[in-house]
């Protein structure tokens, strides 16, 4: 008897919740530390200063990237366990009900109502709950919310990020401001590159989709430090 091999895909959908955060993090840890560096640097400060500022920066923006991220992806799980206890609810009081509207949902995807009633009660009959979880409410195990594992990821992702410009503000002091703007940009061309392919995007358009917006905050941030270190 011949053996049936196992079709195994690889999806990226799989990688979608921590890549979010992750490029999130590490996105705006470059930004917002280069920005801050090279402000500070145009205002006319010393190197000194420059690289407290900066060191301020990472530790104030991945406890803040942490604290954001774990609020907000808290919200959605919450917002889960109510729909799911909603769901576990209704499911008690009018099974048929319920059997009838799953059926009704693969209707309006194709099946006929026969095939659609047959497979609704026996998805039913292994897991009401988790058939009403996937196909009504759309909340799966892979895309559930994960509130520690995104706060994480997002302070983690932006500590690196920020790491980067500091470790080029710190190497090059007396060319601070070209050495940050430069590396940082070459920093942001990669991660949107590297981010574009896991996602299964194109990679030129990741990268100069992130470096220009890098670009422009860092230009804005060197320009609000010049003038203002010219008044003072």
């Amino acid at each position: 008897m011949r053996s049936i091999k196992r079709h195994v895909e690889r999806h990226r959908t799989v990688h979608i919740g921590w890549l979010r955060a992750a490029v999130l993090g590490a996105n705006d840890g470059i930004v917002s530390t280069a920005s801050l560096l090279i402000g500070v640097a145009a205002a006319g400060a010393a190197s000194a200063d420059v690289m407290i500022a900066g060191v301020a920066g990472l530790v104030a923006g991945a406890t803040s990237m942490a604290a954001g991220e774990y609020v907000s992806v808290y919200s959605q799980a919450d917002t889960e366990r109510a729909d799911l206890a909603r769901e576990r609810a209704e499911l008690l009081a009018d099974p048929a009900a319920e059997q009838a509207e799953l059926a009704s949902i693969y209707v309006a995807r194709g099946l006929d109502r026969e095939l659609a009633k047959q497979v609704a009660a026996q998805l039913m009959a292994r897991d009401a709950l988790g058939a009403h979880a996937r196909d009504e409410l759309g909340i799966s195990a892979l895309q559930s919310a994960k509130p520690v594992q995104a706060a994480a990821a997002s302070a983690a992702s932006f500590a690196v990020g920020a790491a980067l410009p500091l470790l080029v503000a710190w190497l090059f002091s007396t060319q601070l401001i070209v050495a940050v703007a430069l590396t940082s940009l070459l920093f942001l061309a990669l991660l949107g590159a590297l981010a574009a392919k896991v996602g299964g995007a194109s990679m030129l358009l990741g990268a100069a989709r992130v470096g220009f917006f890098g670009a422009a905050a860092m230009a804005i941030t060197a320009g609000v430090g010049k003038l203002f270190g010219a008044v003072v």
